[in-house]
């Protein structure tokens, strides 16, 4: 989970960041429907979350959540896919906790490319009554608390968004050239190093000294092999029987020891939730194995942090 689900549940009223759900009943059509239009429209308008098991108001409803916890995020996947033929995957979703009561947290990344509806999605509300929740051909993005059709705003807020990101990267790349020490030589890459016997192909240096700057290629799925749901269960099975932790162990954990900052832990794409490493998932059965309440301390920590915020 991100910070921005930190604020969702500080939150009191919906954005265009933050949508509430009462409750939701994975059985139910129309329900799912709706769903995957919101969840579509804060894809477009830049990512969010949908907390499920809170009122209007932003105080908790008291509706069982279990079955939405048993959703597995591939099943979001494919019913977005179903849908919209692209399978967009930045989405997860977390047990979360306000005042006391557990709720839902469904975590949506921006979508690289606006998704569009290619098939429209109409439910059954009574024997001889259909509603749409959104037509085929349809893009829909945030509109304050609403999600609905886009319009020309949406789409030049979605390039902007995408400039900026760029502007962002090329500017990072003007100032580690004006960093450069003086007789520095600036050398353009390709995106991999390769051993070439090439006569011409571009020499790189590489030295003993700890202090000279190190290049090297990082596979980030293959350093950071977990998500969410893949750590929790590699965690599980290192710890002793009896013993188990859940999503909301996980962000209390992050919160508490701010585990995003951390390389050695964490890595967050830029399109997609985040990752963990074998190194992460150590360390926290080696701070159980030194203390036995150390899971149910950092939960009491996270409780604390948030109502101290609110």
């Amino acid at each position: 989970m991100s910070k921005l689900v930190d604020k969702g549940l500080r939150a009191k009223r919906e954005s265009r960041f933050v949508d509430f759900k009462r409750s939701f009943d994975p059985e139910s059509a129309g329900e799912w429907c709706e769903i995957i239009k919101d969840v579509v429209a804060m894809a477009n308008s830049g990512g969010g979350v949908i907390l499920i098991g809170i009122e209007n108001n932003g105080a908790p409803s008291g509706e069982d959540v279990s079955s939405v916890l048993a959703i597995d995020d591939a099943q979001f996947v494919d019913k977005i896919r179903r849908y919209t033929h692209v399978e967009f995957s930045s989405i997860e979703v977390h047990e979360a906790e306000k005042n006391g009561q557990r709720v839902v947290a469904l975590e949506v990344s921006e979508a690289e490319i606006p998704l569009i509806f290619q098939h429209v999605g109409t439910y059954e509300v009574s024997p001889k009554k259909q509603k749409t929740a959104f037509s085929q051909g349809s893009i829909y993005f945030r509109h304050g608390a609403k999600s609905e059709p886009g319009n020309r705003d949406d789409l030049r807020r979605v390039i902007d968004r995408h400039l900026e990101t760029i502007r962002k990267e090329w500017m990072e790349g003007v100032r580690k050239v004006v960093r450069a020490p003086q007789g520095a030589t600036v050398s353009v890459f390709k995106g991999d190093v390769r051993e070439s016997k090439r006569p011409d192909a571009t020499p790189i240096r590489l030295v003993d000294d700890p202090e000279s700057p190190g290049y090297r290629l990082i596979d980030h799925d293959t350093t950071y092999p977990y998500r969410q749901k893949e750590l929790i269960d590699v965690v599980n099975g290192m710890l002793p029987d009896g013993v188990d932790v859940n999503s909301y162990d996980v962000l209390a954990i992050r919160r508490v020891y701010d585990i995003d900052d951390d390389y050695r832990y964490c890595h967050e794409p830029k399109f997609a939730s985040p990752q963990y490493t074998d190194a992460f998932a150590i360390w926290m059965t080696e701070r159980h194995k030194a203390d036995n309440e150390f899971f149910n301390k950092a939960r009491q920590k996270y409780y604390e942090q948030v109502h101290k915020a609110s």
